[in-house]
């Protein structure tokens, strides 16, 4: 009888250790996470459940607790999923399918989150965002601007026209209903006191903005108008120049042009205004995007034999169709021209490392997308992080410039962005330090997102493609 006693307690006693275990979705055990504020790296134990952080521990113990999936983090890096803060799905109705095979391109790089900068097929985008939430597509997390807000004549189909204050209410009312995550603006043919306009009105309601700036108008006008993004560095450049306001009257003047301004602001920049705009920017939190991949690929394309990118074999031939026309722009400018744009390629590496020196916050984005040229989906963030490592910025900021500013730029950093509880299971786990190497940040072992883990090989092989996957250090 005693005997049996003590079976029966034993039994209930080990059913009640079971029952007291707790259960995760996923552990990440014993890996090396770095701190993405401050590039701090220790060993750490990471929960996930339903889609969220919900324990890191500094060590594993599988005693106490269940896991549906667990990996094994030892002599692995962990970060935050990569942020491309600057992509574009678009190209109209024939080009929906191909777009939307893209989206795994980003999960297969590490990139759970991108910023769709202006589009024609915010419907379809809508759509996917859907279909990504719901697992039913691969792809990152879309935040997109919807259509951009541009003037009568556009460059760019689906663009919203605004020539008026009852169109630029019409724009941002229209905008908000999507909901649009932020605006963007563009400078084909917008005019200066509407774009200014635009700026001060989404600021009242509360819309985070982002732009093109028309060099009818000053930058520190764009800033104090509430901007909180400028696209590309020839915005920032134009507020660096000690004759800024002569060449913005010219502009107004019709005087000179866009391209014809440049080497004139190159000449006239000086250092006191170029901190003084530094302290500016970084005083309104405004960030800045440098694109300098996008730069380099295009400053150089006339060189550079892009024929045989591996690459080309699993972009749709509509997509690689739009390429032409810049690449014949290229290839059929002036001596001089192709010389001006290398040399203002190399000054906006300058420009970029000062701007973060100023501590300047910046946004890591591609530009890649339909019409940008050899700039391909997913690889090209990487090689924009490279960029800007090579043009003096630190890895740790270069990786910041992704997915930790990205998310406070969009105010999604409560949710997302770092590695801590609460915030969204959107991770990668790298093979090797990306502090040490920054090509590190394609040496991919595994991507999460929410429950979901990817294997950047087997997506690879979706696409027929391991090439395009190669990590060359």
């Amino acid at each position: 009888m005693r005997n049996f006693l003590f079976t029966i307690l034993t039994i209930s006693l080990l059913s009640c250790s079971q029952k007291e275990k707790e259960r995760f979705d996923i552990v990440i055990s014993n890996i090396n996470q770095i701190q993405i504020e401050n590039g701090d790296i220790a060993t750490k134990t990471v929960f996930i459940s339903n889609g969220k952080i919900v324990k890191i521990t500094n060590f594993d113990s599988i005693k106490n607790y269940v896991a549906e999936h667990k990996i094994n983090g030892e002599e692995k890096f962990l970060l935050p999923g990569f942020w491309d803060n600057h992509i574009h799905l678009r190209g109209g109705e024939t080009l929906i399918e191909e777009n939307r095979r893209l989206l795994p391109l980003f999960i297969a790089n590490g990139i759970t989150s991108v910023r769709d900068a202006g589009g024609d097929l915010t419907t379809e985008v809508l759509q996917w965002r859907k279909e990504i939430k719901n697992n039913s597509l691969i792809g990152p997390t879309i935040y997109t601007s919807g259509p951009k807000l541009d003037g009568k004549d556009a460059t760019w189909a689906g663009s919203l026209v605004v020539e008026s204050s009852n169109d630029i209410n019409s724009a941002l009312d229209s905008l908000q209903k999507i909901p649009s995550d932020f605006i963007k603006i563009y400078d084909s043919k917008i005019s200066r006191d509407n774009y200014l306009e635009i700026l001060k009105e989404a600021t009242k309601r509360n819309m985070i903005s982002s732009g093109h700036m028309p060099f009818t108008v000053e930058l520190n006008e764009a800033v104090f108008s509430g901007i909180n993004a400028i696209e590309h560095l020839y915005y920032v450049l134009k507020g660096c120049s000690s004759n800024e306001k002569e060449i913005t009257q010219a502009i107004i003047n019709k005087e000179i042009g866009f391209w014809d301004s440049m080497e004139q602001l190159i000449n006239s920049y000086e250092d006191t205004t170029a901190q003084k705009t530094f302290t500016l920017l970084k005083n309104h939190d405004t960030y800045v995007v440098p694109t300098l991949h996008i730069g380099n690929v295009l400053s150089y394309i006339d060189e550079v034999d892009h024929t045989q990118d591996p690459y080309l074999k699993i972009i749709g031939p509509g997509i690689i169709d739009t390429y032409k026309g810049r690449i014949n722009r290229a290839l059929n400018a002036s001596n001089e021209a192709k010389k001006s744009r290398k040399e203002l390629n190399t000054f906006f590496k300058k420009l970029s490392k000062s701007l973060n020196d100023a501590g300047v916050k910046l946004l890591a984005g591609s530009d890649s997308g339909a019409y940008n040229s050899y700039t391909y989906s997913g690889i090209s963030l990487h090689k924009e992080l490279e960029a800007m490592v090579n043009a003096g910025i630190s890895p740790i900021k270069a990786i910041q410039a992704s997915s930790l500013n990205g998310s406070k730029y969009l105010k999604k950093d409560s949710q997302t962005g770092t590695i801590s509880v609460n915030k969204a299971s959107d991770l990668v786990i790298l093979n090797s330090n990306p502090l040490l190497d920054i090509k590190s940040t394609r040496d991919i072992y595994r991507v999460i997102q929410g429950n979901q883990i990817f294997d950047p090989v087997v997506i690879a092989k979706q696409y027929d493609c391991s090439e395009c996957f190669i990590i060359n250090h």
